[in-house]
């Protein structure tokens, strides 16, 4: 049996991975900008980037556009999954202004001193910024909430320490190094923190709500999921899959819309192109043969579909993610 999660996670290919350490007192404040501008940061091929932040001594505020102040405490891990702008501070009034003003900056992020009574707000955190390819489809991360928080508690193993602290003090160690390899390493390091955050985050999920990974969790629907995620190069019909889980054609249509937000077989395509470009990206089969594993019945099937999606034909897109993993 598939494992559906595992296989939408390794479709969130990271392609570089940041990691530094804040440590700051008194009043300060750091202003991160769009996610375009962190991707000019990060290494070629990269179209967006998560942040991360995990506090390891004291308390700060993070403030994200439409969303009210957070405050966050030591071993709190924070996420921001979809490259806004937002503003971390000492207090929450710091980050009043507005976000739109946010001047373009390089990793590592600078820290802005205030005037203030601001003696004794001491912190410190991890801040990593992961890069990754999210294109052409990829169902996780826009299931995942603007702002993600997880309590220390929550965010502790059965030994009581946060796993992401501990990876992120690797990431930390690894950057210092600057050994060969550490750009693997740090990328490796990135994808475990992400699987990390996400399966706790799917453990906290209310039943009530709705999203690719609360559908996952649904007993029809994560079956559903599974069995296109199992066998996604067969020609599945409506009819079929609804009597594969049990339900009628109408009802889990209904319901697959409701949890994903398109339906099967529309899902089940994207999810095809998906998986041609990952084969097109990382192996050296040609693409007739791509295109029999995703489901297309020919090589001018699978280039018809895949340009109508991507606007580029298989073999120029192969060529051009070639020459981006060489620079």
């Amino acid at each position: 049996m598939v494992d559906t999660l595992s296989e939408v996670l390794r479709s969130v290919r990271l392609a570089d991975a940041v990691f530094f350490e804040i440590g700051v007192d008194g009043e300060w404040a750091a202003a991160v900008p769009e996610n375009s501008e962190l991707c000019r940061e990060m290494a070629s091929g990269v179209t967006h980037v998560m942040a991360y932040h995990v506090v390891t001594r004291g308390s700060c505020w993070a403030t994200l556009t439409g969303e009210p102040p957070l405050e966050l405490r030591a071993g709190d891990v924070l996420v921001l999954p979809h490259g806004e702008p937002y503003v971390i501070s000492s207090q929450s009034r710091l980050a009043s202004a507005p976000l739109s003003s946010v001047q373009p900056t390089r990793l590592p992020i600078s820290v802005s001193k205030h005037d203030g009574e601001g003696a004794g707000n001491e912190a410190a955190l991890v801040c990593g910024y992961l890069g990754c390819d999210e294109r052409p489809f990829e169902p996780l991360l826009g299931t995942l909430p603007r702002l993600l928080r997880l309590h220390a508690d929550s965010a502790a193993d059965g030994e009581g320490e946060p796993v992401a602290r501990r990876l992120a003090e690797l990431a930390l160690a690894e950057s210092a190094a600057s050994r060969a390899g550490s750009s693997c390493v740090l990328a490796r390091l990135g994808e475990l923190l992400f699987v990390d955050v996400v399966r706790k985050y799917v453990a906290e999920l209310p039943p009530s709500r709705a999203g690719w990974l609360a559908g996952l969790q649904d007993d029809q629907i994560g079956r559903a999921l599974q069995k296109l995620h199992e066998r996604p190069a067969h020609p599945w019909s409506l009819e079929e899959l609804a009597k594969a889980v049990g339900m009628s054609r109408s009802a889990l249509a209904e319901r697959f819309t409701y949890f994903v937000g398109i339906p099967p077989i529309q899902y089940l395509a994207q999810w095809r192109m998906q998986l041609a470009a990952s084969l097109l990206r990382g192996s050296k089969s040609s693409i007739a043969e791509i295109a029999d594993r995703v489901g297309y019945g020919s090589e001018a099937a699978l280039s018809r579909a895949f340009k109508r999606r991507l606007g580029v034909a298989p073999t120029p897109y192969r060529r051009k993610e070639a020459v981006a993993v060489t620079q």
